[in-house]
């Protein structure tokens, strides 16, 4: 089978839903399989990143606008290439394409809660994103709780929506030498003991929550708050409330912290915090409970599913809820401590790239079937 995979977003931020495409595409192309594979990129720069794969072919289609690139691009290069079926890691597809066409949905956090988009992002969701899900043969769920609110929100069969899971990379399982820990520490300036916020800031993560309720605890306690990630949107008056909280002096960014870094943060942390309003699948939590980092995220949505009873869940309305999961992880025993390190990392065990690949190709060759 000749499979095209639509690689527009590559460029984006370093956050989630990049890492998830280059991590599935690193693991199909390793995967005993007979398939080619045609990747579609919008920035030709892009072409060389897996020149080396076998059974693999990199196309640039320099098109500017992400619609353009979609509808005229894309279908384009399904006619030309003679594909058998074309796959996109994030949201988008031709319509009435001349092959099968399979996406994955990584959460639907425009309809849970709207008002967290930009609007004219919420035009593409309203109009747009109903008529890929139309569209598509097969749509792929990062978790249950995605491929329920796919068959909700969008009105999809059930019997063509998937749930097949995220992974986490074998490096964040690995332990981390005390010298590169203590390189790390030293080169970002990082204390002995420190909050953990990792991902882009934007409505959903619900950093004003976090920072209200880290105002109560942090400062007491005399741990900071480290902030891995980025601004995105909409967020600019939650960032203004670290001025106003007077936590300049307890909140570092460092910024995107590169993936090879990321597991000695997750090492040397008090905890990861993710209290978001919506996770779907947040890698960021599988990849500290591999670390051997507690974690303390919300009672909704994904969370619970992925963690279980791995960690810590508050209600992400209530700050006092978080405030107090921040107390309880920084203060709990060292034996409270190690369960529930160990908890972590036993729950994130099943969460393989292997496994996610496998059970993609699956799908994919189902919907071309």
């Amino acid at each position: 089978m000749r499979i095209g995979i639509m690689l527009r977003h590559l460029g984006q931020h370093g956050g989630g839903v990049v890492i998830y495409t280059r991590q599935l595409l690193h693991h199909m192309f390793r995967s005993n399989t007979s398939h080619e594979f045609v990747l579609l990129y919008q920035d030709p720069h892009h072409c060389g990143l897996f020149a080396d794969r076998e059974g693999v072919r990199e196309v640039s289609l320099p098109v500017p606008t992400p619609l353009l690139w979609d509808q005229v691009a894309v279908r384009w290069a399904v006619k030309k290439e003679k594909l058998d079926l074309i796959f996109n890691p994030k949201y988008s597809l031709p319509l009435q394409p001349s092959c099968p066409g399979v996406f994955v949905c990584h959460g639907l956090d425009w309809y849970v809660m709207p008002w967290g988009s930009k609007w004219h992002d919420r035009l593409s969701h309203r109009y747009l994103i109903p008529q890929y899900a139309r569209e598509a043969s097969a749509i792929l769920a990062v978790s249950n709780v995605a491929r329920q609110h796919v068959i909700e929100y969008l009105g999809v069969q059930a019997d063509r929506v998937h749930t097949v899971y995220s992974g986490v990379d074998e490096v964040f399982r690995a332990p981390v030498e005390a010298a590169r820990l203590e390189a790390v520490r030293t080169r970002y300036h990082l204390p002995e003991q420190f909050f953990m916020y990792c991902g882009q800031i934007y409505p959903p993560k619900n950093f004003a929550r976090l920072l209200r309720a880290y105002a109560q605890v942090g400062p007491r306690l005399g741990v900071p708050l480290v902030v891995v990630g980025a601004h995105s949107y909409l967020c600019e008056h939650e960032l203004e409330l670290i001025e106003k909280l007077d936590l300049t002096a307890w909140v570092i960014q460092p910024g995107w912290i590169d993936h090879d870094t990321l597991p000695a943060f997750y090492a040397l942390a008090t905890a990861l915090l993710l209290p978001s309003l919506y996770e779907a699948c947040g890698l960021p939590l599988l990849e500290a409970m591999s670390a051997g980092c507690p974690v303390v995220t919300a009672n909704r949505y994904g969370p619970p599913e992925l963690v279980a009873e791995a960690g810590i869940l508050v209600d992400p309305d209530d700050i006092n809820s978080i405030a107090v999961g921040m107390h309880e992880v920084a203060t709990q025993s060292a034996d409270r401590r190690q369960a529930l390190i160990a908890a972590g990392r036993e729950r994130a065990r099943s969460f393989t790239w292997e496994r996610c690949a496998t059970e993609t190709l699956r799908v994919l060759e189902q919907a071309a079937a």
